[in-house]
């Protein structure tokens, strides 16, 4: 067991190598992007102030509670988009041009590296001006929180990431039927600005189905509540790590059951 977590540790240091070199070939391009990614970070903070400016509270939120959320909203986005997004979106042209074809023939975890082929080291860097987004915000609330509340946010931010991929990788799977399934996956991913706003502004049928056929609220939510409300609602914790195992689950079953249809484009 050893030897094979080495071996898959080495596989993926050689894949972020050759992302740098690819980013670095493209400098103006890495950092425009970084600045798009920022300016827009900056506008929903922006527009989030500009509505506390008219109410004292969304629900129960209160301004610099909200912003901390965004910035977890906004640090778990990143990240999933620096580890997984590319990869995911890619998958329908590995289909389409035949390179499935190739990582089929490797001797790895086709799911692995249909994965972590790619990594966007900006988003990194966005990730970045989240987490002190985070920071400012919880120092304006005047919040001390312990080791242990650091220590259930930063898994949490982790889970919140895997839910997030395993969902992402499921969608992009419908492109072993229909061939090209970008509509799905970017559709999926603008979904992501829900998880921006409290669970508590939600009711009824809509709050429902974003916590539990799409627990997109929970995934932003719970770790906010547990540097910010850490006795609010401490249930939703244990439900957002086993909605986290359960999509997981969920999208290895149809991650097998498409790649049993596939049958290459020679075919």
């Amino acid at each position: 067991m050893n030897s094979t977590l080495a071996r898959y540790l080495s596989i993926y240091a050689a894949l972020w190598k050759n992302s740098v070199v690819r980013e670095m070939g493209f400098k103006v391009n890495f950092i425009l992007w970084i600045f798009v990614e920022l300016l827009w970070f900056a506008l929903q903070i922006s527009f989030m102030t500009v509505i506390y400016s008219h109410t004292e509270h969304i629900a129960s939120w209160s301004k610099w509670e909200v912003i901390l959320l965004l910035g977890v909203s906004h640090l778990i986005q990143q990240l999933f988009t620096a580890l997984f997004l590319s990869n995911c979106t890619e998958l329908s042209e590995y289909i389409r041009t035949g390179k499935l074809d190739f990582m089929l023939l490797l001797p790895v975890n086709t799911r692995f590296i249909v994965s972590f082929r790619k990594v966007d080291l900006g988003s990194f860097v966005n990730g970045a001006s989240a987490l002190a987004v985070i920071i400012y915000a919880a120092r304006q609330l005047h919040l001390s929180p312990s080791v242990a509340q650091v220590a259930g946010f930063a898994a949490l931010i982790g889970v919140g990431v895997l839910v997030h991929y395993s969902l992402m990788i499921a969608l992009a799977s419908v492109s072993f039927w229909t061939v090209r399934a970008q509509g799905i996956v970017w559709g999926y991913y603008n979904l992501f600005n829900i998880s921006r706003l409290p669970d508590a502004a939600f009711r009824g049928l809509f709050k429902a189905f974003f916590t539990f056929a799409l627990p997109i609220l929970l995934v932003s939510n719970v770790p906010a509540k547990v540097i910010v409300k850490p006795l609010d609602e401490p249930w939703k914790i244990l439900l957002l790590a086993f909605m986290a195992a359960l999509c997981f689950v969920f999208s290895e079953w149809v991650w097998r059951k498409s790649l049993r249809r596939y049958t290459s484009a020679s075919s």
